[in-house]
């Protein structure tokens, strides 16, 4: 079910740099990502798999521009996110890309089109083009019937939806997901994941932290990380092999 692999001659849309990011210090320091390198490209899905605490979700919010590296740099479309001021951040994540949070991030108070619709109004769009957009992306998820509904009138699954509704909307160039379908069915997962590989195969760039290697099966490509490293690289059909490395040598199971 893989795409576009990336090997082509199109630049990044994301590219890390020998990238550390260490929390605390002295006897408290936390190495939580160890020199990474690595790019992913126009029309490509990456998978990232890896044991509790091997720097899975550290990884997202660095490429995201959420969190700055200890050392290394960040580029999103050859532009280092360390060179931009905050408001020139902010509308580089606004403008070309998408974060699903594991915990959703909807604002309580608007409605599932209203918080899909934001970020696109933040960008100057009009509010009726903006809401436009997000019945379509709603209708995409299947969740047409739920435009008007508030995030506490929702499911965890519904509200998972939604999240990942607002990171596509517009012309979202990198699309960051973390779990994006840890509460959703199997069957609704694997339609999310078609709408991921869709938006992919069009031309976005997409990395997705995942513990199930069925789902890393629509990667294009599987980074598996270990203690803030990246410990191995492969297409994904051996993503199932990866995972019984993991368990042979001890780093235990995989998960968030």
């Amino acid at each position: 079910m893989t795409g576009n692999t990336g090997s082509g001659a199109a630049a990044p849309v994301l590219r890390l740099e020998d990238v550390s990011r260490v929390h605390g210090r002295g006897a408290a320091e936390v190495h939580a990502l160890r020199g990474v390198d690595l790019e992913v490209h126009p029309g490509e899905l990456v998978a990232v798999m890896g044991p509790s605490g091997s720097g899975k979700s550290t990884l997202l919010t660095l490429a995201g521009g959420l969190d700055t590296p200890t050392s290394g740099r960040v580029l999103v479309e050859g532009r280092p996110l360390g060179d931009l001021s905050r408001k020139r951040l902010a509308a580089v994540r606004r403008r070309a890309v998408g974060y699903v949070f594991q915990d959703y991030n909807l604002i309580p108070a608007l409605t599932a089109a209203e918080n899909i619709s934001l970020p696109r109004e933040l960008d100057g769009a009009s509010a009726r083009a903006a809401r436009r957009e997000a019945l379509a992306a709603l209708e995409e998820l299947g969740l047409a019937d739920l435009a008007d509904r508030f995030p506490d009138e929702m499911s965890g699954g519904q509200q998972q939806r939604v999240a990942i509704a607002r990171a596509l909307i517009g012309d979202r160039r990198l699309v960051l997901a973390d779990e994006p379908t840890g509460a959703l069915d199997s069957t609704t997962g694997e339609a999310v994941l078609a709408v991921l590989r869709a938006r992919c195969d069009a031309g976005a760039a997409a990395m997705m932290v995942t513990h199930e290697a069925r789902h890393a099966a629509w990667a294009d490509r599987v980074v598996f990380l270990r203690d803030g490293s990246v410990v191995d690289e492969a297409g994904a059909a051996p993503a199932e092999s990866l995972l019984a490395g993991a368990a042979r040598d001890g780093s235990g199971p995989v998960g968030r």
